[in-house]
């Protein structure tokens, strides 16, 4: 089924893999995007986006903008947020006029420019910690680590009693526990775009993302992904930074894999009404992958800076369970890790970037904002 979609922040580092992708299978793409300098200053993505696409400058927030956007689409899928954990606990008018206003605008324009489906991009920091069990098997979802403070020698949350706590893979059926302003923007996108689909015969479908990499991430941007970060670190010849020791594990998918499942997301019956995890369905701590990718980018002798404090808002342990996004999409991670590594550090090889991380970390001392 060939449909003309509208990409908010389509121009932006998933958007850009996620329009290529609906090219492929015969959609006409339409992408609106504010391209702002945080994250379109060193990588731009209006020059990156395939000139297939349609590129339409704008805000989220701006209704008359959106809709325009919207005329003659078929179907959105909805990318446009501002990222980042950290940021948001400082940068909350902004995060939250963009990520939820934003959002509210969009599904306000489309009562008047109905489309087929909307896929809304959520994010696996809604979940905060992610699922354990308990010395007596017991599933646990509320864990918490109330005492974090600088020289901890055990990071890990622990039961009443003292006993600590094992992570196991995270479903969507856990409840949410939001620890961070982004975390709660992001499960408000999520209840939007349920919300509002319904009642107006809308088709909705959000995806919660776990940690997305691949090339053509913003180096320069000290508040997107985790490699991103690292690969920055590296190439401007500085230590990978990582909080806390470096043991808190996460789950890492290929951009490849997240725009082949909101391709899949925004055409499968299976799919309407469901919120998905997407992600590769492996756990490897922080420390490991700042390691395996020095040694990928060829600088063996940067090993991970650790800083032994943690950041207000992080969260110890999640990573995904993909057995609802496998039965109800067919959806699989095809990337091996050490593949993608691999052509990430080409592509960073070949790049330019400034090191921000250092004053990001500032900031957040600043303000109180690490423990």
């Amino acid at each position: 089924m060939s449909e003309r979609i509208l990409v908010t922040g389509g121009a932006g580092f998933i958007g850009r893999f996620v329009v290529e992708e609906l090219l492929r299978r015969g959609n006409s793409v339409r992408v609106f995007d504010s391209l702002i300098p945080q994250v379109h200053g060193a990588v731009n993505g209006s020059k990156m986006l395939n000139k297939e696409a349609e590129l339409v400058r704008g805000d989220v927030r701006d209704d008359d903008a959106v809709s325009r956007a919207l005329d003659g689409v078929d179907s959105v899928i909805h990318l446009a947020a501002e990222v980042g954990v950290g940021q948001s606990m400082y940068e909350v008018e902004r995060y939250t006029s963009t990520n939820d206003v934003g959002t509210a605008v969009l599904f306000e324009k489309l009562i008047d420019h109905r489309v087929r489906r909307v896929v809304t991009a959520s994010s696996m920091s809604i979940y905060g910690e992610g699922l354990y069990t308990d010395a007596d098997g017991d599933t646990v979802e509320d864990a918490d680590r109330p005492n974090l403070r600088d020289g901890l020698t055990q990071w890990d949350p622990t039961d009443a009693q003292g006993r600590l706590l094992t992570p196991m893979a995270t479903p969507e059926w856990k409840r949410p526990a939001l620890s961070s302003i982004y975390a709660l923007n992001k499960y408000v996108q999520e209840r939007i775009t349920h919300i509002m689909g319904a009642p107006y015969g809308i088709e909705s479908v959000c995806l919660r993302l776990f940690n997305v990499y691949g090339p053509g991430q913003a180096l320069s941007n000290p508040y997107t992904g985790v490699l991103a970060i690292f690969a920055s670190r590296l190439l401007n010849g500085q230590q990978p930074m990582i909080f806390e020791d470096g043991e808190q594990r996460r789950d890492f998918v290929h951009v490849t894999d997240v725009a082949r499942a909101f391709a899949d997301a925004l055409v499968l019956p299976e799919a309407v009404g469901g919120t998905f995890n997407i992600g590769s369905g492996h756990h490897r701590s922080v420390r490991e992958v700042g390691v395996e990718l020095a040694r990928a980018m060829g600088k063996n002798d940067l090993e991970p800076e650790i800083v032994g404090k943690a950041r207000i808002g992080d969260i110890r342990h999640c990573f995904c369970d993909t057995a609802l996004s496998e039965q109800r999409l067919g959806f699989r991670a095809r990337q091996d890790f050490g593949e993608g590594l691999a052509e990430l550090a080409g592509w960073v090889a070949q790049q330019t970037a400034t090191d921000n991380v250092a004053a990001a970390r500032a900031e957040l001392d600043r303000r109180g904002l690490v423990a």
